[in-house]
């Protein structure tokens, strides 16, 4: 089942491209790394994907439905900055969620939250910043999405807790939905991935399978990530 199919994207800013003609689909039940240097379009792809930004040309459709009021109740998205109320309680976080979102499971959420130590009577503003995003990720992660977009998920979080957040974005998914998940830790989640994105100055260099591309390069994704983009 195809779940993101994006034809022919471009973004511009001004006289700057983001994105030139982007073309690439993702098919349920798979996780994918979007990979990329900074400044490389992955941001924009993101922001396009869930209706935060309109393309200049091209098209996108979730489920074949186009981006707008249906596609967005198919799509999880997790930002790279945190953007929740810090005097609210998590608990009253959790409720707002439960209220907007019609597949939000709360005691996912508080399960996780319980595994996590995180107290749902705090207010945001008392937990650490790894913490806040903890939450961030719990409250992605408990909806009963089609399609989830994680922007740095394990980005501010301590090399401790990675493993359980990794495990989290892995046992709290249907099998048919599909995860794209972007992020400079690609060590880190390697041996997650499905498929790999890579782009490169706003064009896609490469859009492959994870075994396929280890089994012809001989070298690990991080490895091959790094040749490309002369890290």
């Amino acid at each position: 089942m195809t779940l993101l199919e994006c034809k022919g994207l471009t973004k511009k800013y001004g006289s700057h491209t983001a994105l030139s003609n982007i073309s690439l689909t993702i098919e349920g039940g798979h996780i994918i790394g979007l990979l990329g240097p900074n400044g490389s379009g992955k941001t924009t792809l993101i922001k396009l994907v869930t209706g935060l930004l309109s393309p200049d040309s091209g098209t996108i459709h979730i489920m074949e439905e186009p981006i707008g009021p249906s596609s967005k109740s198919l799509i999880s998205y997790l930002p790279d900055h945190t953007y929740l109320n810090q005097a609210m309680r998590v608990r009253d976080i959790m409720d707002f969620f439960d209220d907007f979102y019609s597949d939000f499971d709360s005691m996912r959420a508080y399960d996780m939250l319980a595994k996590l130590q995180i107290n749902p009577n705090h207010k945001l503003k008392m937990l650490s910043k790894g913490t806040q995003e903890k939450v961030q990720l719990i409250l992605v992660m408990s909806r009963r999405a089609s399609l989830y977009i994680l922007d740095e998920p394990i980005a501010g979080v301590d090399p401790a807790a990675r493993d359980y957040i990794l495990n989290t974005i892995l046992s709290n998914y249907d099998e048919n939905a599909s995860i794209l998940i972007s992020t400079h830790l690609i060590s880190d989640i390697e041996n997650i991935l499905d498929e790999v994105i890579f782009i490169q100055n706003g064009s896609l260099h490469t859009h492959a399978s994870v075994d396929d591309l280890r089994e012809k390069e001989q070298k690990s994704i991080d490895t091959i990530f790094r040749e490309v983009f002369k890290c």
